[in-house]
Formats: C-alpha cells, structure tokens, sequence
C-alpha cells in the first residue's frame, strides 16, 4: 500500500507528457500516420491539429469547383482544341448523390460532340487515336495541379514513336466520373480513350490524380474493360513515370486490340521471358 501512492502519483504526472513512439523513425519512408505518440491516453495536440487539417484539406478537395478557364488555357499550346462539357449532374450536391448522372454527357454536350466530328469530317470517316478527357472528379485539387503536368510528358513520349498517334480535342467535363469517357470516345470515334480524374482524396494525399485507359470505348462497358493508373502526383507516381507506364498501356492496346483485365502493365517487369519452354521442376523426376 505504501507503494500505491507514489505509482498513481507518477501515472498522473505523466498525463501531461508527450510519450514518443519509436515507429517516429519510419514516418521519413511514408505519408502514413504511424508513431504519433500520445499524451496521457490521447493524441499530442500538434497531431490533432495536423489530421483535423488534412481532414479539411480533403473535405475542399471534394468540394471546390475546377477551374476550367485556367485548365483550358495551359492547355492551348498543345495546339490541341479544347472542348467543354457537363455531365447530367447538375451541381457539386446532385452528383455526389447521383453517381450515375455523372457518368452520361447532357445532351448539349452530346451535340457539341457530334457538331464537332461532322464539321471535321466533312461527311468522311474521321477516326481519332486518343481522345484525352480531363474531368474534376472527387478532387478538382488533384487536376489542377497534375493533369498539364501528365499530358506535357504523355506528348513528348508520343511524339517520338515511329507509329502517329492521332490526337483528339481535349475534352473537359465538369462533375464527372470514370465512365463518361465512354460516351466521349464513342462520339469521338477515338480507338482509346484516356480519362484523367481527381480521385477520392485521402488524408494524407488530396490531390491524387487517377487515369483510367479503355480500348474502343463505347457505352455500357464497365471498369473490367479499363486499365488504372493511380496516384499520379510529385509525392506519388511522377508524371515521367506515370506517362511511361500510359505509353506501354497504349501500345500494348493497339498491338493486342484490348484493354481491362486481359491487359497487364508489365512496364515495371525484372523478369526476362524466354521464349524457349523449359521444363517444369515440379515435375522433374
């Protein structure tokens, strides 16, 4: 008993101290929220601080609008057309309860599409490569840091492979999802389309830009049918890198008519294929 008093003592002179993790050390390698420390039986105030800021930070990822004058206009010396577009989602509060609506074009943007290919076409078969479509998504941050970034290397790959690629206007869609670029490379008549988009923000990464890849879009098709990139941003996967990987995509696409499921990304493959079969250990005698 004598020793009782002492110990809480001491358990209460604690309460105010701030007990380091030693998992700190690994906070260097990762974003994660790992070795926080504590404060008595809570968090230390400056990591209080520092989530209730992420949390908002990702709150305004969501809900602030994209610029599309400014995006629009860092696109123009890509000597690309730009084109405007809309989902059926009328504003930030339809969309985010009606994920469908965002995923069709309105019909004004549909006929914008469709005035487009007859005026460039001129009654002919015109037929584009990639159409790029940049939509706001869950984190308008996210595109209006990294999607010029993205398409300036994307371009540079493209413009030194010996086979053209036949760019499409940009098209930009406001309250848009993944889908849409269906819509929009059909009307486009684009072999592929690539569908750049704010992804859902996280705590420690609200401006996380995701690309979505489809051979010979069409309407109806689902997510089986594409191919993600993710997490495109300076703390993420660079740009150059990003684009490398959408280049092999692209190409391995064009050569094998598909994308989806039946299209790996093995740009980042060690392993070196032997066309020679050889013969399997595990039935070796």
């Amino acid at each position: 008993m004598k020793n009782a008093v002492p110990k809480v003592a001491k358990q209460h002179k604690d309460m105010g101290k701030v007990v380091h993790n030693p998992w700190r050390e690994l906070r260097r390698f990762t974003d994660a929220r790992i070795g926080l420390g504590r404060a008595g039986i809570s968090l230390p105030t400056n990591e209080m601080l520092a989530f209730q800021l992420s949390h908002a930070q990702a709150r305004d990822a969501v809900n602030f609008p994209l610029d599309f004058a400014a995006l629009s206009e860092q696109l123009q010396p890509f000597g690309t057309s730009v084109l405007h577009l809309h989902s059926q989602a009328l504003d930030r509060s339809h969309y985010l309860q009606r994920p469908d609506l965002g995923r069709k074009l309105d019909i004004a943007s549909r006929d914008k599409l469709t005035d487009f290919m007859s005026n460039v076409s001129a009654g002919a078969q015109h037929q584009h490569d990639i159409a790029i479509t940049i939509v706001d998504g869950l984190s308008s941050l996210a595109v209006q840091k990294n999607a010029t970034a993205f398409i300036k290397q994307l371009l540079v790959l493209l413009d030194e492979q010996p086979q053209a690629w036949r760019l499409a206007p940009f098209t930009l869609v406001e309250q848009g999802r993944v889908a849409i670029g269906d819509d929009i490379g059909q009307l486009l008549n684009a072999k592929v389309v690539v569908v750049l988009i704010g992804e859902r923000p996280g705590l420690s990464s609200p401006d996380s830009l995701g690309l979505y890849l489809t051979w010979q879009p069409k309407a109806g098709l689902n997510d089986a049918c594409r191919n993600c990139i993710s997490n495109i941003r300076p703390a993420g996967l660079s740009y150059q890198d990003a684009a490398q990987r959408t280049l092999y995509l692209l190409q391995e696409a064009r050569r094998l008519n598909l994308s989806g499921v039946g299209l790996k990304d093995r740009s980042q493959d060690d392993v070196i294929e032997h066309q020679t079969q050889t013969k399997n250990f595990l039935l070796s005698e």
